[in-house]
């Protein structure tokens, strides 16, 4: 066995370590399993005591309920308590629970209440004067609650001292009935001591004092958590690494415990405490066996490095001294003798080697200095014709690039002359529908410059109609005048004409009126029309005008287009010949490149001769150097 941190060390030493490490290894491994066997089987034994402690208390409490219960009941159905609450005679039932009390002294006292909650009996007067006035506050309670429907209740235990009994206890109630009718007349409470618990888990406190186990410890807890008795002191330290084991109280006896945990529980340092001396007694027995095993192997290692010595005084004189005629004595029949006499002909080859070693290094050094100067001369020639085709590719790349460019730039140009050829037409046609839109406006402008004279020539023929009804209206006037004043000379006859004469009259007023602003609107709109047709005339020359121009556009466009075509043809050309000159370009440069890559292979191939002539050289000159530290 080789350590890693032990190559600078002896033979010797090293075989002691190797040894002690070795017995060290085998020594622990056999304590670790032994300690680790010992700790499953502790394990399993103090789990098993502390489940049964657990299971040992349970029974003892569950008893201990079960019996308190059934002892109850039947005292709730003593003669002397159901007569007492039947006719109102308590000096005898005052009397029973007194020594009920004193039979029993597990049971803190007994009170004895009617169905109303009054408390009209106790095992003691203090007690019975504790209960009195408190009738509404028994009724309320858990364990009355509980009475009046047959069973018992936990959930009166009380966390402090209870005030009536001065002690904390379990109130455990019984329903009392009429003997003749079966009607509840009453309510027996049995306070029972829960002190009492820490007397049952005596015996298993003891038993762990005798086991050296002082933090053993015995909890009774609630389906909750909450705990309702634990025999470790108050004021005591927890535990920093518990062992614990439960046990639950079922439902096979029936009693105010079920549900109930029932827990034990124990430190671990102190559970352990044996493993903890067993190891102590391995460690010391480690340290024994330990010595022992150094010592034999240093008796071991010193016979095995004596003879391997006087070889290696040996070797280091034949490389100081270079003297291969040294002989190594070693009288020994094991494996080191035969070790030495191997070294003694390993000398003689040697020796031999040396002689040959001289001759051919000599040999080696003449053929390796005209190997280099081939080389060196070969890799001048290399190197100038390396830089002329380096340059040469870099110019063919250059070239390269700017083919590339120009066939990007003559693709672009293409395109733009394709979009502008397509525009071209698109303009032209565009064009043309234009010009054939303008004339139709131009055509429907003069209709309507037509339509509008003839509507001016019909406004003129309504202002003559106008003038007309005028006439008429006064006309009108002047008969209603007339015919006002014949009205007035007729008299009463003529009162009825003259009415009609004032309604002529008053019509043709408003129609005098009506035609004034006929005739004004009439001048409006024919002076509108005027002004219209005016713009109208105008505008029809500005078109005519407009479309001439568009048709000069039109036939530039046509002429732009045809020059567009042209370009294209031209770009189209140009094109596809950078293409072609983009292809040449390409293979050129490939050439280029393979051919620098054929350099670079042979330049890398005259350096890897260079470097092998090196290593030669070095390698002649370190067997002449060999060759020269050894003499035969």
């Amino acid at each position: 066995m080789t350590l890693p941190s032990s190559g600078g060390l002896k033979l010797r030493a090293r075989i002691t370590l190797s040894v002690a490490v070795l017995s060290a290894l085998a020594i622990l491994s056999v304590t670790a399993l032994g300690l680790s066997f010992t700790r499953r089987t502790l394990s399993k034994q103090i789990h098993a005591t502390l489940r049964a402690e657990a299971e040992g208390l349970k029974d003892l409490v569950e008893r201990i309920l079960a019996e308190r219960e059934a002892s109850v009941r039947s005292w709730s159905e003593d003669t002397i308590l159901r007569g007492a609450l039947l006719f109102d005679t308590f000096d005898k039932s005052d009397a029973v629970l007194a020594g009920l009390a004193r039979h029993h002294p597990s049971i803190s006292g007994l009170v004895l209440f009617d169905e109303q909650g009054r408390a009209v009996s106790a095992s003691s007067e203090a007690l019975l004067k504790s209960f009195q006035g408190r009738e509404r506050e028994v009724r309320e309670t858990a364990w009355y609650r509980a009475a009046l429907e047959g069973r018992f209740t936990a959930d009166a235990l009380a966390k402090e001292k209870d005030a009536a009994f001065g002690k904390r206890v379990l109130p455990l109630a019984a329903l009392v009935k009429s003997p003749s009718s079966g009607a509840r007349i009453g309510v027996l409470l049995a306070a029972y001591d829960w002190s009492q618990v820490r007397d049952v888990v005596k015996a298993a406190m003891q038993r762990a004092h005798e086991r050296a186990q002082d933090s053993f410890a015995l909890e009774v807890r609630r389906e909750d958590g909450s705990v309702l008795f634990n025999s470790r002191p108050a004021d005591a330290e927890p535990l920093v690494k518990p062992v614990s084991q439960e046990a639950i109280n079922g439902t096979d006896v029936r009693d105010v415990g079920d549900g109930w945990h029932f827990v034990a529980t124990l430190d671990a340092r102190e559970a352990y405490a044996p493993l903890a001396q067993a190891a102590t007694v391995a460690a010391g027995m480690l340290g024994l066996f330990l010595a022992l095993a150094i010592a034999g192997a240093w008796w071991l290692a010193r016979g095995i490095a004596r003879p391997i010595s006087a070889l290696s005084a040996a070797v280091t004189h034949v490389l100081e001294e270079g003297d291969l005629s040294h002989r190594v004595e070693v009288n020994s029949g094991d494996e080191v003798g035969e070790l030495a006499h191997a070294f003694s002909r390993m000398m003689e080859q040697l020796r031999q080697t040396t002689v040959g070693l001289q001759q051919g290094s000599r040999v080696l050094t003449d053929a390796v200095a005209e190997l280099s100067q081939a080389a060196e001369h070969q890799e001048r020639n290399l190197s100038r014709q390396a830089a002329a085709i380096q340059e040469t590719q870099v110019t063919a790349q250059e070239i390269q690039q700017t083919s590339k460019m120009a066939e990007e730039r003559s693709r672009a140009v293409l395109q733009v002359t394709e979009r502008a050829e397509e525009v071209g037409r698109l303009g032209e046609a565009t064009l043309g529908a234009s010009i054939e839109g303008l004339q139709e406006l131009h055509e429907k402008v003069g209709r309507l410059a037509s339509t509008i004279l003839t509507l001016g020539n019909r406004t003129q023929q309504i202002g003559e109609i106008a003038q007309t009804v005028k006439d008429l209206a006064d006309q009108s006037n002047m008969l209603a005048l007339n015919a006002a004043i014949e009205a007035v000379r007729s008299g009463e006859h003529g009162k009825g004409f003259g009415v009609v004469a004032r309604e002529i009259r008053a019509l043709a007023d408003q129609s005098i009126e009506s035609t004034d602003r006929v005739r004004e609107l009439l001048d409006d709109i024919g002076k509108s029309i005027q002004d219209t047709v005016s713009m109208t005339e105008k505008g029809q020359q500005q078109m005519q005008g407009g479309l001439s121009q568009i048709k000069a556009s039109g036939e530039s466009l046509r002429e732009l287009t045809s020059i567009v075509k042209d370009n294209a043809g031209a770009a189209r050309q140009i094109a596809v010949a950078v293409n072609q000159q983009n292809a040449g370009i390409s293979q050129i440069f490939t050439a280029v490149t393979d051919l620098s890559s054929l350099m670079e292979e042979t330049m890398q191939g005259v350096q890897a001769t260079t470097r092998a002539t090196s290593t030669l050289r070095e390698a002649a000159e370190r067997m002449e150097s060999v060759a020269r530290t050894y003499r035969a």
